[in-house]
């Protein structure tokens, strides 16, 4: 009457597990925002200044906000470099009126109606986090490959276009690129040659004159600077006059550098991307309201249906999702080489397979109530979970082999199989329900403060601990010994049948 019950609730979660949604982590409530602002590439410090000023005043104006604190650009050499067309502005919030979610809308809302800016709204802690993995600050990255800039900016806004409707997505944006004025100095070989200038000697000079080239160093007290040479005045800051600039041929004279080099304007990308070797434009976004697995899912179908890439340009998927997959599967695996060295153990202690399967029936318990757990709070698996499951089985294992080995004592007193095992679930009942109920209230207070900032990651585990801990100690108390007895009952058969 309660193994076929088990058998189908089993199933029942087995189905509802592979049909809810996945993300990396949880979504957190940190109290404050991080909000990245970026303007038309090739704006001044100034007028990206003023940008900036623009939208900490309409963010103020929404009652939530407290303060706000802006960066405009970074140093090129920083290790979180930014050009001066970006910001970063953090805003402390006061949630005690409305929620996050409510606070955040509304901060897209009025960041939407700013023209001319591209904004993704994170928080803290998962931005950094998102850096990290994807070096965008974004839930969702897709990665276009290829050769030409030109045409993979523009399949990547037919991209945008494309995936704008998905439901649960946000601060869509494309990888700003934009065409900005050159001055190509390209040798000429031939010219070079009859002046004896080789081609190492021009490209010293070039980067010498309009680079800047240190050549020591001046110490004044405690301090030093560099000393640099480059060109002066007269042969920067036109093409005509970068022509007229002098460079020295090998006999000592000095000849115009037009007259050994092509110097032309032209027009190239603003930056460029590259990841292992090759040019590659982002499209980021973020997720709202839904799981990222099933939006990259639409979003790949959606893709794929509507968007045809050039030969030689692809697309890969990144962000928390590509995290979320990989930490399940390494997940995955540490979960099995635990029940591996469980049994190992579990034969090592008992010297028989069966029982030390009968004992693994825990594990399925426990996946019962993890499950019901998920699907009736958040109805999203995440690493947390993950890891809340693989924190039952030792609690579960543990009732099992306090049943089993119980049983086999009381056999050993010559007591009747049936009466072991009553008088065996008796006596551990106590001990088994007292760890569950200990364990169970400690974890309501994270279960019932799930909203609250630094509970975000433990609220998840602790649903599923509690879920688990519900169903496998009811369901320890019946399962494990109903088939303990039939087991029992059938290896005394074949004893006696081999007597015979």
């Amino acid at each position: 009457a309660i193994l076929i019950p088990s058998f189908v609730a089993l199933l029942i979660c087995i189905v509802l597990l592979f049909t809810m949604g996945q993300n990396f982590l949880p979504d957190f409530n940190e109290g404050s925002l991080t909000i990245s602002v970026v303007a038309q590439p090739g704006i001044s410090l100034e007028e990206n200044n003023k940008i900036g000023n623009l939208v900490e005043q309409e963010l103020l104006k929404i009652p939530e906000v407290v303060s706000t604190a802006r960066r405009t650009g970074r140093g090129e050499l920083d290790e979180h470099s930014q050009m001066t067309n970006s910001a970063e502005i953090d805003v402390n919030l006061d949630l005690s009126h409305r929620k996050q979610a409510a606070v955040v809308e509304e901060v897209r809302h009025t960041l939407s109606e700013i023209p001319g800016i591209v904004t993704s709204v994170g928080q803290p802690l998962g931005h950094r986090i998102d850096h990290i993995l994807t070096g965008t600050s974004a839930d969702v990255v897709i990665k276009l490959f290829g050769s030409d800039l030109s045409k993979m900016y523009s399949i990547g806004n037919e991209i945008k276009e494309a995936i704008e409707d998905v439901e649960g997505i946000t601060d869509i944006s494309v990888e700003q690129q934009t065409e900005t004025p050159q001055l190509q100095i390209r040798a000429n070989r031939n010219m070079l040659a009859q002046y004896g200038i080789t081609i190492e000697e021009f490209n010293d000079f070039v980067e010498s004159a309009f680079s800047s080239k240190k050549i020591g160093e001046i110490f004044e007290e405690q301090r030093s600077f560099d000393l640099i040479i480059r060109l002066n005045d007269d042969h920067v800051g036109s093409i005509d006059k970068v022509k007229t600039a002098l460079i020295d041929t090998d006999n000592g004279t000095k000849v115009p550098l037009e007259q050994v080099a092509d110097i032309v304007s032209v027009g190239g990308p603003n930056t460029i991307s590259r990841e292992n070797v090759q040019r590659k434009l982002t499209i980021t976004a973020n997720s709202v309201g839904r799981d990222l697995k099933g939006i990259v899912k639409d979003i790949q179908n959606i893709i794929d249906e509507d968007v045809t890439l050039p030969e030689g340009y692809f697309l890969e998927y990144g962000g928390q999702f590509e995290s979320a997959r990989s930490a399940t599967r390494t997940l995955i695996l540490a979960s099995l080489a635990a029940i591996l060295v469980i049994f190992l153990l579990l034969y090592g202690e008992f010297k028989d397979i069966n029982l030390s399967s009968i004992i693994l029936l825990n594990l399925p318990l426990t996946l019962i109530g993890g499950v019901l757990a998920i699907f009736f709070s958040s109805r999203i698996i995440s690493i947390p979970s993950i890891i809340g499951f693989i924190t039952l089985f030792g609690i579960a294992i543990r009732n099992g082999i306090l049943l089993i080995s119980r049983y086999q004592r009381l056999e050993n007193q010559h007591l009747g199989l049936r009466k072991a095992i009553v008088d065996g679930s008796i006596d551990r009942l106590a001990p088994i329900l007292m760890t569950a109920l200990t364990a169970a209230l400690a974890l309501i207070p994270l279960v019932m403060n799930g909203d609250k900032s630094g509970n975000e990651i433990q609220s998840p585990m602790g649903i599923v601990v509690l879920g688990g801990l519900l169903t496998s100690t009811f369901l320890n108390m019946y399962v494990v010994p109903i088939v303990y007895e039939r087991f029992e009952e059938r290896k005394r058969k074949s004893k006696e049948k081999l007597s015979e």
